[in-house]
Parts: C-alpha cells; structure tokens; sequence
C-alpha cells in the first residue's frame, strides 16, 4: 500500500464514527487488519472503512462479533470486495435476519395491548401462562418466540 491508500487510526475512527479503541479491539479480534510502519504506526488500507461499517450495522441487529467475524473472513483480503463477495456475505445472513424481524414483529404486536394496561386484565393477556401449561414446550417467554 502506498502513503495515499493507506489511512491512520485516527482518520479511521473520525471516518467510520468508531473510536479508536474500539479499532483497536476489532484488530485484536481478528475483524480488521493494519500493519505497522518503520515507525510502528498502524496503518489500514481503505476498504477497512466498509467492514468497520458491517461490523457496527451487524452489532445494532444484534449479530454476534463470532458471527461477524465468521462472515468478515469470507471477504478477501487485499483488495476492496466485490458486489458478488458481499452478496455471499449477506446471504449467509438473509435466514438469520429474516428470523430476527419475524421474531421482533412478533414482540411488537404480542405487547401492543400490554403497553400501560399494568395488567388489570390478566385473563386476556397474551403473555398469560395459567398453571405454567406450556413449559412443555421448553423455558421462557414461549407466546412471544418464533419457532426455529
């Protein structure tokens, strides 16, 4: 990489909105690479602007960093990815996610009438499990999760 591609951590963190430990904790975590110069300054090439962007999309949804990291090593290193390497990329995520909305809309419309009713109606709660009948079907809230 040449002095004109390559960007330092700081202009990283003021680029991507990420601070400069948080780079540094990706790196460790193996999700982006820098190297070092004579100096032994970190130095990232460009196209770590768009998986620090992933990396931060990915965690507001609630994508584990293993996962993240999983997906991130699909994508080549020393060049800027393709359309088709990032359409590999979210497809391995497409049935994670669309999960993830079903089960979010799901929440949503399940509290709809439980928002500021302080349950003064507890016999047409949604949420209701009378005498515990369906831990059969395993812990937790079990009206309110979708079905894998």
């Amino acid at each position: 990489m040449t002095a004109a591609t390559e960007l330092t951590v700081g202009q990283v963190a003021v680029r991507s909105g990420v601070a400069v430990s948080a780079l540094h904790f990706y790196e460790a975590r193996g999700l982006i690479r820098s190297h070092r110069t004579s100096g032994n300054q970190r130095r990232y090439g460009r196209d770590v602007l768009r998986r620090v962007a992933i990396i931060r999309i990915a965690q507001e949804l609630g994508i584990s960093l293993a996962e993240i990291g999983t997906a991130l090593r699909s994508l080549p290193e020393g060049r800027t990815p393709t359309r088709e390497d990032w359409n590999l990329l979210s497809t391995a995520w497409r049935d994670e996610l669309d999960q993830k909305i079903s089960q979010l809309k799901k929440l949503r419309d399940g509290l709809t009438d439980c928002i500021g009713c302080g349950c003064m109606s507890i016999d047409k709660c949604p949420l209701r499990n009378k005498g515990d009948r369906l831990s059969a079907r395993g812990p937790g809230a079990r009206r309110l999760l979708i079905e894998r």
